[in-house]
């Protein structure tokens, strides 16, 4: 069964200046190996579960809200998807909206600092012993989003300045 889910993950996010007066954010929507214990149960993202994920069209989102004006995008450029040994790390410049002017600033003042993702899984292993999913592969990520409430404790997201890459 294919079904979208929605991690929030709590990861460091922050804003940060740049001589461009750019807003540029960098962050961790999925880290791999970090379990997430909640309800009971725990879930951990492999790091080989990316490895054949549709991200052709990706969204960066504020609370997965469609209401919400998007934040960047990998089809228009404005939003770079990369896996690296941490697990998927992301670098949004946002245009100069009220909306992201919003959001840019609150995770300059740490008030956002987290990160979440909305997937579908292809596999996933189980333990029952210990109540765990292990998500082994990602059909297709439709989002990563900043949010207020991570599921994840280990993402984040956080300004940069240009010289600082």
């Amino acid at each position: 069964m294919n079904k979208k889910e929605i991690r929030m993950l709590d990861v460091e996010m922050r804003a940060v200046d740049n001589e461009e007066d750019k807003m540029i954010i960098e962050g961790y929507p999925i880290t791999f190996n970090s379990p997430a214990t909640h309800y009971g149960m725990t879930e951990i993202v492999d790091s080989k579960a990316l490895n054949e994920t549709d991200m052709s069209d990706v969204p960066l989102k504020y609370n997965h809200d469609d209401s919400h004006l998007i934040l960047a995008r990998t089809r228009n450029g404005s939003l770079k998807l990369e896996v690296d040994s941490i697990g998927l790390k992301m670098r949004a410049e946002l245009i100069d909206t009220q909306s992201n002017i919003d959001v840019y600033k609150s995770i300059k003042a740490g008030l956002l600092d987290k990160m979440s993702f909305a997937f579908i899984v292809e596999s996933a292993d189980y333990n029952y012993d210990t109540d765990t999913r292990t998500i082994l592969k990602i059909k297709k990520l439709f989002d990563v989003s900043v949010v207020d409430v991570p599921y994840y404790d280990q993402t984040s997201v956080y300004a940069r300045k240009l010289d600082n890459s």
